[in-house]
């Protein structure tokens, strides 16, 4: 799916602001038809934002079941003879969506795009109201999985439920990114494919292009031309399939994030552009070989963060200030990479990366996929099953097609954490991994483990090994430095020992109260977070199959009440306002010349 791009043939109304918002608590929405008129009563709610954190309201912040939103906008007339599409960036976790009253269609799936054509819905000589009703509920067949337990006794009040989930986030929801109207023209750019290979100092540029008609049937024809970062022709052509090879070309990679530009454009019989679209486009290459992971060419360390999507107020919503501060802060720690923990995250933080120069470990949302217990089945029916199979396979297809073109995504993650000590993890996640080569040859599959070396069933089945690991803090002697590097060390080798593969690890981390100090270190404090992470690099530096180390987490977020989380998880090396703890300048100084 094309992000929305306003060119002087593509037209963006961006529907962002302050919604009417409407929370259904007893459940009456969908059957009472709210939808059809004006909702009655609202209070104002913020868009892109989570609702959870907006009012002073536990309720509403607690809230399981649907919420309603309401806007109004009008339409051009000269948007007349247009296509006009519908565009949601994402909304947690199921949508319904209306136009006047009528339904324009439904979503499942809380990370990713989504977009309808409402030419037939819209009115041009008068406002438009825009319903969308928004599930925040999570079951089997979702991911992340969850269950919705009802409680039916004399300890909890009549048609009590709560949300069951399995990750250690928040449950966020609401219409996360931003909203637009698009007019797309009746023949136009459907999708654009891109993919880039090295040869000496060439840089070999495929793309192929997919349009709602062939504009030669019409009399018409494509125009594609490669400009460089200057906006100076590099090569053109007129099909929408083939190949450009760049002489002396300037590769994409962390330090020097080089961009061309691949312009497309429907020439109609009558010479003028019917639609236009421009792909930016970095020529880099990425490949696995041996112990090592290469980009370019040459063997690539991975220095960085897992992060989340999350700040104060706005929970998951995306926010422009915060993404630049993030990657700022980033390049602060002299970073060059990051992970989508624990799910994909909104392109435009993708296109920062690109523009930064940050590598991507690009993460679907298959967290929570786990009973950690070996004698219980969890890959079976009225669990993990076909129908989870089948959400699991269409959500990677809709996160390739969204990210391929996007040359800081080096690696596709397909899960984090899941139980793949079950035998029947195996045929399972064949089936997901086989489709991500199918549909995306060009780059590495990994998925995150927190299994033993000896008892994972899956990670011979990927290109990375990717591990998290929590010596000293959840196991096995919480608190006890001067075990981490015997016991990193010792596991460590087993994954090469049994795999043979190059080894990443994704996630290692303390809980750390800002300002809390102690000498000796202890839990907690900001001495131990940062022994803790000397320790496990002392480690890495002896482990020539190690190809990185992502530090747990960037910065502290927001998590569900329980008695392990202090206001939330407290891991970041920056607090949740992005200040930093005393670890942050280990790592500046660490990867400074690593």
């Amino acid at each position: 799916m094309l992000y929305p791009q306003d060119n002087e043939c593509r037209e963006v109304k961006d529907l962002s602001g302050v919604w009417r918002f409407r929370c259904d608590f007893d459940g009456e929405g969908l059957t009472s038809g709210w939808h059809a008129k004006a909702l009655d009563p609202t209070i104002p709610m913020p868009v892109p934002a989570s609702y959870n954190d907006i009012t002073q309201d536990a309720k509403i912040r607690d809230h399981v079941g649907w919420v309603w939103y309401e806007t109004s906008f009008f339409v051009p007339i000269s948007w007349l003879y247009k296509k006009i599409f519908l565009h949601f960036g994402s909304v947690s976790h199921h949508a319904s969506v209306w136009i006047n009253g009528e339904k324009a269609g439904d979503h499942k799936g809380g990370f990713l795009p989504f977009r309808f054509e409402v030419t037939p819905q819209i009115w041009f000589d008068r406002e438009n109201r825009l319903t969308v009703a928004v599930s925040n509920m999570l079951d089997y067949s979702c991911l992340p999985p969850g269950e919705i337990r009802e409680t039916r006794d004399d300890m909890h009040p009549p048609g009590f439920k709560a949300q069951e989930y399995f990750h250690d986030f928040f449950n966020y929801a609401g219409i996360h990114r931003p909203v637009k109207l698009l007019a797309l023209a009746q023949n136009r750019i459907e999708s654009i494919s891109v993919t880039t290979e090295i040869a000496d100092s060439r840089g070999i540029v495929n793309y192929d292009v997919t349009t709602t008609t062939d504009p030669a049937g019409a009399g018409g024809q494509f125009e594609v031309r490669l400009l460089d970062r200057e906006g100076k022709m590099v090569l053109s052509g007129n099909h929408g399939q083939g190949t450009f090879v760049v002489p002396n070309a300037v590769f994409w990679e962390p330090g020097r994030p080089y961009l061309y530009t691949l312009v497309v454009r429907l020439i109609d019989k009558s010479g003028k552009a019917s639609d236009c679209y421009r792909q930016r486009v970095g020529i880099r290459t990425v490949k696995v070989v041996g112990k090592k992971f290469f980009l370019n060419a040459k063997p690539f360390y991975f220095k960085g963060c897992s992060r989340h999507e999350d700040a104060d107020i706005r929970g998951k919503g995306f926010d422009w200030p915060t993404s630049v501060k993030d990657s700022n802060l980033l390049k602060w720690l002299n970073a060059n990479s990051f992970r989508t923990s624990h799910y994909p995250y909104a392109e435009e933080i993708l296109d920062l990366a690109d523009e930064e120069g940050f590598c991507v470990i690009d993460e679907l949302p298959a967290v929570g996929l786990n009973n950690w217990n070996e004698a219980v089945p969890l890959f079976t029916d009225g669990k993990i099953d076909a129908k989870t199979l089948e959400h699991h396979c269409q959500v990677l297809a809709e996160l390739i097609a969204r990210d391929r073109n996007h040359p800081s995504v080096v690696m596709w993650s397909v899960a984090n954490e899941p139980g793949t000590f079950h035998e029947a993890a195996f045929p399972y996640f064949k089936k997901v991994i086989d489709e991500a080569k199918r549909l995306d040859p060009t780059r590495p599959v990994t998925l995150v483990e927190s299994t033993d070396p000896a008892k994972t069933k899956v990670s011979k089945l990927v290109d990375v090994v990717c591990i998290n690991r929590y010596y000293a803090w959840y196991y096995p002697e919480p608190g006890r430095l001067d075990l981490i590097e015997t016991q990193m060390s010792a596991e460590l080798d087993k994954w090469w020992e049994i795999f043979k593969k190059p080894v990443l690890v994704t996630e290692f981390g303390a809980d750390t109260i800002a300002g809390m100090h102690s000498d000796p270190p202890a839990m907690f404090s900001e001495e131990f977070q940062t022994e803790f992470m000397r320790s496990y690099a002392n480690v890495f530096d002896k482990k020539d199959y190690l190809v990185g180390e992502h530090v747990w987490v960037f910065a502290d977020f927001a998590t569900k009440q329980g008695v392990t989380r202090v206001m939330g998880n407290r891991k970041g090396v920056f607090t949740r306002q992005r200040q930093p703890k005393s670890a942050a300048f280990f790592l500046k100084e660490r990867w400074k010349n690593r």
